[in-house]
């Protein structure tokens, strides 16, 4: 861990960009093994989504039980360790692949969220803006069918779930025009806004260094910054449990779990931590 510390030490404004695996120590599961294969199915594409009424249904009914678990977990240790690296001025930006908005209950401020939140639901045709709690109880109201079933949970508010009450399953709509109702998150086949990619970009240019933690890279949203970096000649980092598609271009590898990790430079830095989380 002392080489994360030397890291941290020789610069002092990071970009910090986390993925998956900094919130799988408050129960949210992560896409990817550590060799970067994917644990579960493929995730609904944004092509199916909007072209398949059944493949919204699946969605939804899979969104309505796994919802919660994402909406009420609480940040953990590595969290508050990021949040107080930001209050000590170390970091040029923050930058999430993660859509649980766990960062911000930490405390973290102005955080770049390149996939979107769960937090939200937006109409595909007029973008009136709900909030995903009463989206959240419309689906409780109205599929009763599926309230019971227990299912384990997977990335992102999903669950692990395949069941013939799909087809029954009444999906929201917009109160306003009955537009197509959409998480207000980037689905896989879907781009990152570009105003969040130049946000994340100007933070990346004021930065000494990145840090990635919790993230194999495999997708190019995240992948690019640390090409960016590379290219600029401003060294990267990575704090990950197993391997990355950056690997050849980091100066330093931490293959190690976060936590602890995360942990351990908090003490070496006077970072306090919340008792809950520590």
């Amino acid at each position: 861990m002392s080489a994360l510390l030397d890291f941290v030490l020789r610069y002092p404004r990071l970009f910090v960009l986390t993925g998956a695996g900094i919130s799988t120590d408050s129960g949210i599961p992560g896409y990817r093994d550590e060799r970067g294969q994917w644990q579960r199915s493929a995730p609904t594409t944004l092509q199916a989504f909007v072209g398949s009424h059944a493949a919204r249904q699946r969605y939804w009914a899979r969104s309505m039980l796994g919802w919660p678990i994402a909406a009420h977990a609480q940040p953990n240790v590595s969290h508050h360790v990021v949040a107080g690296l930001g209050a000590q001025d170390r970091l040029s930006a923050l930058v999430t692949q993660n859509v649980d908005g766990l960062h911000q209950r930490a405390g973290s401020p102005d955080v770049v969220e390149l996939h979107g939140s769960l937090r939200g639901v937006i109409c595909m045709s007029c973008g009136t803006w709900y909030e995903r709690a009463g989206v959240q109880q419309w689906l409780w109201d109205q599929n009763a069918a599926l309230r019971d079933i227990i299912a384990n949970p997977l990335a992102d508010g999903d669950v692990e779930l395949e069941t013939p009450l799909f087809a029954e399953f009444r999906v929201p709509v917009c109160e306003r025009c009955e537009g197509m109702l959409k998480p207000d998150v980037v689905f896989f086949g879907e781009s990152v806004p570009l105003e969040r990619v130049d946000r994340a970009r100007d933070g990346l240019a004021r930065a000494d260094a990145m840090l990635v933690i919790g993230s194999s890279l495999t997708v190019r949203s995240g992948y690019r910054f640390a090409l960016w970096a590379s290219e600029t000649g401003k060294p990267v980092a990575a704090l990950n449990l197993g391997v990355t598609r950056a690997d050849p271009l980091l100066s330093l590898k931490v293959d190690a779990p976060i936590a602890p990790a995360m942990e351990a430079l908090a003490a070496a830095l006077r970072i306090d931590i919340p008792a809950a989380s520590a």
